[in-house]
């Protein structure tokens, strides 16, 4: 099934199980406050995701435990009769739980109880048994069991794959943290954006677009509920049924990393590959390498919680990830944007989300230019490509995604391609909270053509709609992208008008210092020479205060200057629309014409 197909398959579903999950806050009010409705419901959806896979191999399970429950190791055993990676030992299941109201607490710990490690280690990450406590002291554990024994709360694979119940989760998710009032880069990553990253990521990674043998890691560092992963597992599967992909990832929050582990979990894959902490002082995969990495992380959050760390490992330079430049503590996106390029194997590619200030903020020989000069001198930045804005859930600013690679094509050496996709979307029917518009299919085509061509040029196509869809992309050389920024120092004048001599020297008159961003590819003493010294005969370049910068002009490069009109046409318009006023005040109050 084709990754459109997907999105338009999966609606209804995923409606009906998050607003049957949802509504389950409706025995929780009262004894919880709305922003705390999370602290219950996704663990409880968890735990009945486990439950409900489980389920058909129940029984086999408990023959088994009783035929090996004296040997020291039965993890091995168990898996292999549940079918996962993950068992539960207990005799109870949700039914049975729901048939002894008296005795709800005391069964539902021991049937929690009964779970596999790796499942209570992600409750236990959650802080499950606080609420646990907290239902059962304020009478309504039983009910919330019987909420999740609805049918329509039926969370088995047959009835909703692991690619919805990543939606699902997801919504709630999204629901829950809409009444804690997060900010603007606490955002969640819609599909359509996620599919676009993993087209670009593909598209210009010659030997998977072949599909021929794939065998990828990826790696997200901020891995949410771990969906972009998904996502890009799919999309290697498209093109390699039997690739071999493995996924990491690394997550700060517990509830959205207990749901990333137990997704890992369900989909066989490996959930020690799921780490817990904060990828900025707590790396988890220190002397990791990945073919892609894939990432969307917070934007305008800043990173004084990380500092010491952080300033402590910049200190090592090229030994530690952050050596290349800090940003400033308000905004720690570049940060991760380092962290990314610190884990690409040697011939790796990774998409990572950042908002407009990662282009331009800093001035030369600053943090955020340092990081740039980092990335365009090493040539590893292969395009930037800016999306339509209203994209994302919870912010409607203008974000890019960044396309870094550690084997670039000789056709892509020494140059940066810009797409501006602004004008690539399809308005929503109806909005989620900020998000207006979609990246569909042909829309998503449209980009990955531009960034597969890597030429400059406007592409436009007409939808079925009738709606005009636009792509532009343009070519720039790095040595662009950089400027000297010169101090430029005029002599002091004594009161007779002479110049102020110090051994011989000029000396500089701060009140007339100037700087100047001279263009790398220009000779700076030429540029004194040509467009200095016409309007300052005396004035000359402190070589030692020159700083290299490096900006990206996005805004600049898609400029289009619109001619104004004539002031006579201007002049014309205005007293027409004069007349038409005066005709309509003179008709409201009967005066004549």
């Amino acid at each position: 099934m084709t990754s459109e197909n997907m999105l338009a398959s999966v609606g209804h579903n995923i409606q009906e199980k998050s607003t049957v999950i949802w509504n389950v806050a409706n025995s929780l009010f009262g004894a919880y406050k709305p922003h705390e409705y999370g602290l219950v419901i996704l663990p409880m959806t968890v735990i009945k995701r486990f439950h409900d896979c489980l389920l058909p191999t129940h029984e086999a399970v408990l023959e088994q435990y009783e035929k090996i429950r004296h040997l020291a190791v039965k993890d091995g055993f168990l898996r292999r009769a549940s079918g996962y990676a993950f068992y539960n030992t207990s005799k109870f299941t949700f039914e049975t739980l729901r048939a002894d109201a008296d005795n709800i607490e005391d069964n539902f710990r021991t049937y929690i109880n009964g779970f596999s490690e790796n499942v209570l280690d992600i409750l236990e990450q959650m802080k499950f048994e606080d609420q646990i406590k907290r239902m059962a002291e304020a009478g309504l554990l039983y009910q919330v069991i019987v909420d999740f024994c609805s049918e329509k709360a039926d969370m088995h694979p047959d009835k909703i794959t692991a690619v919805d119940m990543g939606y699902v989760f997801e919504n709630l998710v999204q629901r829950f943290s809409e009444s804690y009032n997060e900010e603007a880069g606490a955002h969640f990553t819609s599909r359509d954006i996620i599919y676009t990253m993993c087209d670009l990521l593909v598209t210009g990674d010659g030997g998977t677009a072949s599909g021929e043998g794939i065998n990828k890691t990826v790696y997200d560092m901020t891995m949410g509920t771990s969906q972009m992963l998904t996502c890009m597992e799919e999309r290697l599967h498209q093109l390699d049924a039997d690739a071999v992909v493995t996924t990491f990832g690394q997550e700060l929050n517990p509830f959205t990393y207990g749901i990333a582990k137990a997704d890992m979990l369900i989909r066989g894959g490996n959930p020690d590959n799921m780490k817990f902490g904060d990828t900025l002082n707590n790396d988890q995969f220190p002397e990791y390498k990945f073919d892609y990495i894939i990432s969307n992380p917070p934007f305008g959050i800043d990173w004084k919680r990380e500092a010491k760390v952080v300033e402590e490992e910049h200190k090592l330079g090229a030994g530690g990830r952050f050596g290349a430049g800090l940003p400033s503590k308000s905004d720690g996106q570049m940060l991760f944007l380092l962290n990314g390029v610190s884990k690409l194997a040697d011939g790796g590619r990774m998409a990572i989300i950042q908002n407009g200030s990662s282009l331009f903020t800093g001035d030369a020989g600053s943090g955020p230019s340092e990081i740039r000069r980092y990335l365009i001198e090493n040539d590893w930045l292969d395009a930037i490509i800016q999306l339509p804005n209203d994209s994302f859930y919870n912010t409607g600013i203008a974000t890019y995604i960044w396309i870094v690679t550690k084997d670039k094509p000789a056709s892509h050496e020494g140059r940066l391609l810009l797409i501006d996709a602004s004008n690539c979307y399809e308005p929503r029917r109806k909005s989620i909270g900020n998000k207006r518009v979609d990246i569909s299919a042909a829309c998503r085509e449209l980009i990955v053509r531009a960034y597969g061509e890597y030429i400059s040029r406007d592409y436009v196509e007409t939808l079925s709609s009738g709606r005009e869809i636009v792509c532009k992309s343009r070519i720039l050389d790095n040595v662009a992208l950089g400027y000297n920024k010169i101090t430029v120092e005029s002599p002091e004048l004594d009161e007779h008008g002479n110049k102020v001599l110090k051994k011989g020297k000029p000396v500089a008159d701060s009140g007339r210092r100037d700087t100047e961003n001279v263009p790398l590819d220009r000779d700076v003493e030429e540029y004194l020479r040509t467009e200095v010294r016409p309007y300052n005969p005396d004035a000359w370049i402190d070589q030692s205060k020159t700083r290299v910068g490096y900006e990206i002009p996005f805004t600049r490069t898609f400029y289009v200057y619109k001619k104004l009109d004539k002031a006579d046409d201007i002049a014309d318009r205005i007293e027409k629309h004069e007349r038409a006023l005066m005709k309509k005040l003179h008709a409201l109050f009967g005066k004549e014409q």
